[in-house]
């Protein structure tokens, strides 16, 4: 595969899988970027709160973090070492995000394409997307439908403790794309 030069700038579409409708965001990245530092982007744009575990996973390989190998039966190469342009290389190539072993998280990563640069942009950048990112810890993509089900239905038994659980209220359909961007200025 090809090194991206260091002023290649890949458009990234980030889609939660198993997400209908679905929950994306799409975001410009420097292609030298680590995959640790796509990691914190992934973090900031879809709005989760890095409080899990995670991994990328390329074909056979897994890519995250070393302290995770040693509790990990996968053979775990690491995040920090290898760059954005060595495991995607052209358009339309897909990897996995997977954040929260527990719920299963898992997000498509499709390079949608390379451009160059615009010395007016500040990378990395989020474009637009789409809906509101899951709690952490509603229970992956089956436990976010019961999640919207309670929280939808005033009738539902579990209707009120849900809520409350969430903080009074939540807009499933809700993306705020300038708390995304401000959430990946912080992003070094």
């Amino acid at each position: 595969m090809k090194k991206a030069k260091a002023s290649e700038i890949y458009q990234l579409k980030i889609t939660l899988k198993y997400s209908h409708p679905p929950i994306w965001r799409r975001v410009q990245v420097p292609g030298d970027m680590t995959l640790g530092k796509l990691h914190g982007v992934i973090q900031a744009a879809m709005g989760w709160y890095d409080s899990h575990l995670h991994q990328f996973i390329v074909g056979k390989a897994y890519y995250g973090l070393p302290s995770f190998d040693e509790v990990s039966e996968l053979e775990l190469n690491d995040e920090r070492k290898v760059g954005l342009s060595k495991v995607l290389s052209k358009s339309k190539q897909k990897i996995v995000y997977e954040y929260d072993f527990g719920d299963s998280w898992q997000h498509e990563i499709l390079l949608e394409k390379i451009v160059p640069p615009d010395s007016k942009t500040r990378y990395p950048i989020c474009l637009g997307g789409a809906r509101a990112c899951p709690p952490e810890d509603c229970g992956g993509i089956g436990g976010y439908a019961s999640f919207l089900q309670a929280i939808s239905d005033p009738g539902h038994e579990e209707h009120k403790e849900t809520l409350e659980w969430v903080g009074g209220e939540f807009d499933p359909e809700a993306f705020d794309l300038e708390a995304a961007n401000r959430a990946l200025k912080r992003i070094r």
